[in-house]
C-alpha cells in the first residue's frame, strides 16, 4: 500500500535491526511495557505492515490491524502525522474488504495515541481498569477503548464522525 509519504509493506526479515530499536526505545514503549509481543514477531504476518517514508527510504515504525488498530513509530518521526496517515491507509483497506466495526485501545494517559484515533474519527466508547501484573506509570487512569463503524472508503476525504 501506498500513502502520499508513506510505503507500507509486509515486515521482512531485513527490518529485524529497524524492529528492534523500535522496541528498544523507552520513549516508544512508555505507554506499553516490555511485557508485550516484540515487533518482530510481526514478520511474515499479512496484518502488519512496516512503513518507510517513500521520500527517504527511512523505516518509520508499522502499523497493525488484526483484532483492533495498532501503530508504534520511531520517536524521531512523532509529530509529523505518519501515525494518522498510515493508520488511515489500514482503515480505507479494512472497510473497502468488507469491515464492519474498528476497535483501538490505549492507556487513558496517552494523549498522542488518543489524538491520532481521534483524527482518523474513531470515537471514545469506554474507559475501563485492568488489574496489570507489572503496572506502568499512568495505569491508575485506566485503559481507553475507541471504536468506528463508518467510513468511506478510498474517498481521499477527512473521515466520518463514528456512529
Amino acid at each position: 500500500m501506498e500513502t502520499e509519504r508513506l510505503l507500507l509493506r509486509p515486515a521482512e526479515p531485513s527490518d529485524v535491526d529497524d524492529l528492534r530499536a523500535l522496541d528498544a526505545d523507552p520513549e516508544v514503549m512508555r505507554f506499553l511495557g516490555t511485557d508485550g509481543a516484540s515487533s518482530v514477531e510481526l514478520i511474515g504476518r499479512t496484518d502488519y505492515w512496516v512503513g518507510i517514508e517513500r521520500a527517504s527510504g527511512d523505516f518509520v515504525g508499522w502499523f497493525g490491524l488484526a483484532d483492533e488498530l495498532g501503530y508504534r513509530i520511531r520517536r524521531d518521526k512523532w509529530g509529523r502525522g505518519y501515525a494518522t496517515e498510515g493508520a488511515k491507509a489500514l482503515l480505507d483497506k479494512a472497510f473497502a474488504e468488507g469491515r464492519e466495526r474498528v476497535t483501538a485501545q490505549t492507556m487513558a494517559v496517552n494523549t498522542g495515541s488518543r489524538r491520532v484515533l481521534e483524527k482518523l474519527g474513531l470515537r471514545h466508547v469506554r474507559t475501563f481498569h485492568v488489574d496489570w501484573e507489572n503496572p506502568l506509570p499512568g495505569s491508575e487512569h485506566g485503559e481507553v477503548e475507541y471504536e468506528i463503524s463508518v467510513w468511506p472508503a478510498g474517498t481521499g476525504t477527512a473521515p466520518p464522525r463514528a456512529r
